[in-house]
C-alpha cells in the first residue's frame, strides 16, 4: 500500500464546480502536512467543453505535474475516454454507474467505483450541479482522509458568505464519503492518506503570488485588461483595493492600460499592467514612450500558445524574443522570468524596485503554467522592506535649474513628480534635453542614448548572478527557464536515485543577460540539455547569441502540454545512455 504519494483527477463539463472542487481536494492534503501541486486543463471555449483538475501529492516538496494518475473522478464518460490511458495499473475511477456506462472500457487492471452521485444528491435534496461534492466526498474516503478536516475545508472554501451553500456541500460530500467506506472495501484501492503534521502552508498559483508581491512592493495603480492567462491578477488585486489603498482599474483595451499605468507612475506612484502575447502585441509603442521618457513600469507578460489568437488556455514559452525586441528604435528594458510560484512573489517586488530604482520599463515574463496552476508553499518572507528609489528631494529643487533628465554617471536623473514646487519639467516621447525640450542635435541625441544604455549597465552589476543547483561533479548540466524549472527539479530526484549525477542552470534575468557568467558556467559542463516550450529554441537563440555557445541536446515541446519530469529523466538517460 502506498501512502501520501498519488495522484488525483476529477473530470466533467464546465460548469459543474471542477476548478473548487479541486481546489478543496488539494487544500485537505495540505492540511495534514502533504504537498501537493495542482494543474488544470480547460479549453478556449466562453462556455461548455472539457474541464480536469490534476492534483499531485506527497509528503515531500513537490514541483510538477506528472503524467500517471491513481484515481479518476469522472462525472461524465467523456472525462473516462480522454484520460483512462493515463491510470497506472490498479488505479481507480469513481463514477455514477447510472448513467455513465463503462463496458467499452478495453482495461481489466483498474478498480471500478460505481458512486450514484446523482441519487444520492437528490436523496438529500442537493442540486444536480452538486455532485462534484458527493464525488470530492466519494474520494476521500477512499482514500481514508479524515472527515472532520475534509468538512472544515469545504466550509472554509466558502467562508461567512457562504454558509448555505458549505452547508449543502458538506451533506452531499458526507453521503459519498459514507456510501465509499459502506459499499467497498476501501483497503483494496493501493493508495491512501495520513496526516503527517500540523505544518500550516499556503495554495496559491503564480497570479496570486504576482499579485501578492505587487501588494508587497507598494502597487497603488492597477490596470489590467483580462486576457488568459493574467486575468486573476486582477481579480486577486481587486480583492484587496479598499484594504491596501489600491486604483484596480479595468480598462476598454490593452492601449488604454498601458498609458494608463504610465501615467499614474508619472505622477508619482508604483504602477502595473499586465497581458498575454496579443494584447502585449498593442502595447508596444507605450514600451518605447516609457523607456524615452524614463518612466517606471512594471508589465506582467503571460505567455500562452501563439500566434495570433492561438491557444489561449494552454502553454508555450514563444514570447521571449519579442519580449526582449519589443518596440521600434533602441532603448533599454529590464526583462526577468520567474520559475516558479515562489520566485513570481520576490521577483515581482524586485521588478518593482528595478523599474523606479533604474526609472525604466521592467518586464516580468511568465506564462500559463505558472500563472494558473497551484502549489503548496510555505509563508513568504514579509519582513523584508520597500523603498523608494531616484525621486529629488525639496531642498535640491529649491536650488533652482532643475534638470529631469540630468546626465549622470549613473544614467539615472533625480525625478519629480508633477506637484512638487521647483519641479517643473517636460516629458515628451521626442528625443529631448536634458530638461526635456524637443532636440535632434547629433551631440544631443548621443549623449541621451548613452545616458538612458548606461542604467543598463549598472542594473547588470546588481543583478544576482545565475548559480547551478544540483551536483558540483555533474555529468550533464540542464539548462531552461520559465515553468520547466519545477519538471527539471522533480526529475532530477529520480535522475540521482538511479545514480546519476546532475545539476541545473536557470535563467531568470534576461535584460541585462549575465553573458560572462553563463559562458563560464556552460564551458565547464561535460554535456547539456536545454530544455524550452518553444518549436525553434527561443532560449537557446538568446545565448548563443549572447555567448555564442551552442547546445549539443535539445528538448523542446510546443503542443501546449507541460513539459513531464518523466520525458526529462528519459532524455537524460537517452543522452547518457544509461
Amino acid at each position: 500500500m502506498e501512502k501520501n504519494k498519488f495522484s488525483w483527477k476529477l473530470g466533467g463539463e464546465a460548469g459543474y464546480g471542477i476548478m473548487t472542487t479541486g481546489l478543496i481536494f488539494s487544500k485537505a492534503c495540505t492540511r495534514i502536512g502533504l504537498y501537493t501541486y495542482d494543474y488544470i486543463e480547460y479549453p478556449s471555449l466562453i462556455r461548455g467543453g472539457h474541464n480536469a483538475y490534476q492534483v499531485r501529492v506527497e509528503d515531500e516538496d513537490i514541483n510538477s505535474p506528472i503524467r500517471p494518475i491513481n484515481l479518476l473522478v469522472a462525472l461524465n464518460k467523456e472525462t473516462v475516454d480522454l484520460h483512462k490511458h493515463e491510470l497506472t495499473p490498479n488505479g481507480g475511477i469513481i463514477f455514477d454507474g447510472e448513467q455513465i456506462n463503462l463496458s467499452d472500457l478495453g482495461r481489466n487492471d483498474l478498480k471500478l467505483y460505481h458512486v450514484p452521485l446523482l441519487k444520492l444528491e437528490k436523496e438529500i435534496g442537493g442540486l444536480m450541479v452538486m455532485r462534484n461534492s458527493v464525488a470530492l466526498g466519494a474520494s476521500f474516503g477512499l482514500l481514508n482522509h479524515d472527515w472532520n478536516i475534509v468538512e472544515k475545508t469545504i466550509r472554509d472554501a466558502f467562508g461567512e458568505k457562504g454558509k448555505d451553500i458549505a452547508l449543502e456541500d458538506v451533506k452531499a460530500a458526507k453521503a459519498g464519503y459514507d456510501y465509499v467506506k459502506s459499499n467497498y472495501n476501501i483497503f483494496d484501492f493501493p493508495w491512501k492518506m495520513e496526516k503527517i503534521s500540523d505544518e500550516k502552508k499556503m495554495v496559491l498559483t503564480g497570479n496570486e503570488a504576482i499579485g501578492l508581491g505587487a501588494i508587497k512592493a507598494g502597487v497603488k495603480f492597477v490596470v489590467i485588461y483580462p486576457m488568459t492567462p493574467i486575468s486573476n491578477i486582477l481579480t486577486f488585486l481587486a480583492g484587496y483595493d479598499e484594504e491596501y489603498g489600491i486604483i484596480v482599474k479595468e480598462p476598454e483595451d490593452e492601449l488604454s492600460g498601458i498609458n494608463m499605468a504610465i501615467g499614474a507612475s508619472h505622477m508619482g506612484v508604483r504602477a502595473m499592467t499586465a497581458t498575454s502575447g496579443g494584447g502585449y502585441c498593442l502595447m508596444t509603442e507605450a514600451i518605447g514612450m516609457a523607456g524615452i521618457t524614463e518612466t517606471p513600469l512594471v508589465v506582467i507578460e503571460g505567455m500562452r500558445g501563439g500566434p495570433s489568437t492561438g491557444m489561449p488556455t494552454w502553454n508555450e514559452q514563444g514570447d521571449l524574443k519579442f519580449v526582449l525586441n519589443t518596440g521600434h528604435g533602441e532603448f533599454p528594458r529590464i526583462v526577468l522570468a520567474p520559475g516558479d510560484i515562489e520566485q513570481s512573489y520576490y521577483l515581482t517586488r524586485h521588478a518593482f524596485e528595478l523599474a523606479e530604482k533604474y526609472q525604466n520599463p521592467v518586464l516580468l515574463i511568465t506564462d500559463k503554467n505558472i500563472c494558473e496552476s497551484k502549489k503548496s508553499l510555505n509563508f513568504f518572507d514579509n519582513t523584508l522592506k520597500n523603498i523608494r528609489y531616484g525621486f529629488a528631494s525639496q531642498d535640491e529643487l529649491n536650488k533652482g535649474n532643475y534638470l529631469r533628465f540630468k546626465f549622470t554617471d549613473s544614467g539615472v536623473s533625480p525625478r519629480s513628480v508633477p506637484g512638487m514646487p521647483n519641479g517643473l519639467f517636460i516629458a515628451t516621447s521626442d528625443e529631448h534635453t536634458e530638461y526635456g525640450l524637443y532636440d535632434e542635435h547629433i551631440d544631443n541625441r548621443i549623449k541621451m542614448m548613452d545616458k538612458r544604455f548606461r542604467k543598463l549597465e549598472n542594473c547588470k552589476k546588481e543583478i544576482p548572478l545565475p548559480a547551478l543547483e544540483g551536483d558540483a561533479d555533474a555529468e550533464i548540466t540542464l539548462v531552461s527557464w520559465g515553468s520547466t524549472r519545477g519538471a527539471i527539479l522533480d526529475s532530477m530526484k529520480w535522475l540521482r536515485n538511479a545514480g546519476i549525477k546532475v545539476n541545473y542552470l536557470q535563467i531568470i534575468y534576461f535584460s541585462p543577460f549575465p553573458d560572462e557568467a553563463v559562458l563560464a558556467i556552460l564551458k565547464k559542463a561535460k554535456k547539456t540539455l536545454i530544455i524550452e516550450a518553444t518549436k525553434n529554441g527561443q532560449l537557446a537563440d538568446v545565448i548563443r547569441e549572447k555567448t555564442g555557445f551552442v547546445f549539443e541536446n535539445t528538448l523542446y515541446k510546443y503542443d501546449g502540454r507541460p513539459i513531464y519530469p518523466e520525458e526529462i529523466h528519459d532524455k537524460v538517460r537517452s543522452i547518457l545512455k544509461k
